[in-house]
């Protein structure tokens, strides 16, 4: 029945929304202790409701639509930007999975990829140069990024031989691949960090001027829509990472642990990295990652036709 499918949609992405609010409590407290300060500690027992009282008042202000923006583009970008971090869980291996596609991989590959829309779009039709230059740097990021981010994809799938998720985990029955394949989980998890905008490379921000990027013209609901959009993408990353290199015995509570452990390393690098320059961050994509993923991708099309000449018959 269709309103049966509706609900178990409605009900898959609720946990996914409840993390994402969480999250964001967590890393106000743990950047907080980190400068000697508590942290969010008045609403609720322990701050514990701060995310419920700040997402209310976001929703109840009135959003300002500047008076030279595209009305229906500028609502629209942030409802693109969240529903696409909503979609990207859908291959997610799971006991109770909304769907399983035998190509997860190359559905998460097609998803992630039309996020830079929402951001190009929010950044032209503010019709602002600030949030024309943001928009035009996160696009220009993340798709030098996902260059890298898929050759180390297709590495791992030249080793595993499927585009399903669900293999990876049959894969790892017997051992990790972080340790078969530790320099693509190295570059594989810094390339998830560039490519969530997230410190230290948050370079849509800008280095000099003290404007939010593509969002700058955004307030109320519409910017609650793109807050809930980074960090849903953070979380679906991190648990990402952990289905690629980490899924060995993986249980529900086995990836969240996991997955936990990998978001506590973005939040120790926002709390402790200064912001590189934004031709280092070029530079990492494509003069470092790009060379050495597309190294390891000839090496891993190569290790079949290796191993089978030096098999007994030869």
């Amino acid at each position: 029945m269709l309103y049966i499918s509706v609900i178990h949609l409605f009900l898959y992405f609720v946990p996914v929304l409840l993390a994402v609010a969480f999250l964001t409590l967590t890393e106000r407290k743990v950047i907080g202790y980190v400068q000697l300060r508590k942290g969010p500690n008045v609403v609720g027992p322990y701050g514990l409701l701060q995310p419920i009282a700040d997402g209310v008042k976001l929703f109840i202000k009135e959003p300002i639509k500047p008076s030279s923006s595209i009305p229906q583009l500028f609502f629209f970008a942030p409802m693109l930007a969240l529903i696409l971090a909503l979609l990207l869980w859908i291959p997610i291996p799971m006991a109770d999975a909304f769907i399983e596609l035998n190509f997860g991989v190359l559905f998460v590959l097609a998803i992630s990829s039309l996020s830079v829309y929402s951001l190009m779009g929010s950044g032209w039709a503010s019709n602002s140069k600030y949030a024309l230059i943001g928009a035009l740097r996160a696009v220009a990021q993340m798709v030098s990024y996902e260059v890298s981010l898929g050759l180390i994809i297709l590495s791992l799938i030249c080793l595993i031989g499927s585009f399903s998720l669900n293999q990876f985990l049959t894969a790892q029955e017997e051992t990790l691949l972080l340790f078969s394949c530790w320099p693509l989980a190295i570059m594989w998890f810094i390339s998830t960090v560039a490519e969530t905008n997230r410190s230290p490379f948050d370079l849509t921000e800008g280095e000099s001027e003290l404007v939010s990027g593509f969002n700058v013209e955004y307030s109320g609901g519409p910017f609650a829509l793109f807050f809930l959009a980074e960090y849903a993408n953070i979380l679906f990353m991190n648990i990402l990472s952990v289905v690629l290199f980490l899924s060995f015995y993986l249980t529900l509570a086995d990836m969240a642990l996991k997955a936990s452990l990998l978001v506590g390393f973005y939040l120790w690098f926002r709390a402790s990295y200064p912001r590189f320059r934004y031709d280092q961050l070029m530079h990492l994509a494509w003069k470092s990652f790009l060379p050495m993923s597309l190294g390891l991708l000839l090496l891993n099309f190569s290790l079949p036709v290796i191993f089978s000449g030096l098999g007994p018959g030869n």
